[in-house]
């Protein structure tokens, strides 16, 4: 299914390691919450099925929280097209799109790349709106403050019992398309209770993008947690710079590797050794920091 991380492939063979499967990706994602955290920001992961509604819900967010007065901004993937982003640009919301081709998840330097080009460090909330995918998206550490996933009534409601990982990870589950339940067989109960079941800490809130029931809930609850994550004004980051690829080595060696469901992103001291070339080079004159005030990440 996935070029990238492997899943999917039969043919997958052991291999011995003495570092971290995502060690790498975790550097990329301690380094983007750094900027996040310095530039006041709040960050989230906002994933979900193909057609959960995750771009609709943006689209709704933009109209309830105006009254707010805050900036938003997003980056959308997909593995084609940038009909997402566009969307959210008409919605009032600066946008960009990354294609990810054949990778069904966004990793951490994916969205480091997207940052160069974009004026985020002008906004207040930062939706990082994943690829379509209930698997592999849930391991890779973004750098965000928070997980939210959006789960449509449409998908099932033993839905998060046969992807638990996902909504294990999960700070919030917006459960979307709520004006269609009068037409549809489900029990809302039953959707509740599977999350509950799965989820560490249940907490979610039934939304309708079209009728906008629930959407003052969800604008209250980043309230919340921007009041805690990013309280202040944007701040000027401390000058960095980024330091051109590595060319490869004779004994690099490229591999497509399992990783257990049980993973944990706790990585070492930050390093960086970016695949890719800025033209400068990444080095830091400030010691990197603990995790955001909420104390939570990376999962």
């Amino acid at each position: 299914m996935c070029t990238t991380c492997g899943c999917g492939d039969t043919e997958l063979v052991p291999v011995e390691l003495h570092e971290k499967i995502l060690a790498g990706n975790d550097r990329a994602a301690r380094h983007n919450r750094e900027h996040f955290v310095e530039a006041g920001v709040l960050a989230l992961n906002l994933m979900g099925s193909p057609g959960a509604g995750k771009t609709a819900v943006l689209e709704a967010t933009a109209r309830a929280a105006a009254p707010k007065g805050w900036r938003l901004g997003a980056v959308s993937a997909d593995l084609a097209t940038d009909n997402d982003a566009r969307r959210l640009e008409k919605a009032g919301i600066p946008s960009r799109a990354i294609t990810t081709g054949q990778a069904c998840h966004l990793d951490a330097e994916l969205v480091h790349r997207s940052l160069h080009d974009f004026a985020w460090r002008e906004t207040d909330v930062f939706f990082i709106e994943n690829v379509g995918n209930l698997v592999c998206p849930a391991i890779y550490d973004l750098g965000q403050a928070a997980n939210v996933v959006v789960l449509s009534v449409t998908e099932g409601e033993d839905k998060p019992l046969k992807y638990p990982v996902m909504f294990k990870a999960a700070d919030l589950v917006l459960l979307t398309k709520c004006d269609l339940v009068p037409h549809l067989d489900v029990d809302l109960g039953k959707v509740h209770d599977a999350l509950a079941r799965v989820m560490p800490r249940p907490e979610t809130i039934e939304v309708s993008a079209r009728d906008g029931k629930g959407m003052d809930a969800w604008v209250a609850w980043l309230d919340r947690l921007k009041a805690r994550v990013a309280p202040g004004p944007a701040r000027v980051a401390k000058p960095h710079a980024h330091a051109p690829a590595r060319a490869a080595g004779p004994n690099d060696v490229t591999m497509k590797l399992e990783v257990p469901e049980s993973f944990r992103r706790q990585g070492p001291a930050h390093e960086h050794t970016h695949d890719h070339t800025h033209g400068h080079s990444h080095e830091h004159g400030h010691d990197h920091g603990d995790l955001p005030p909420n104390g939570r990440r990376g999962r």
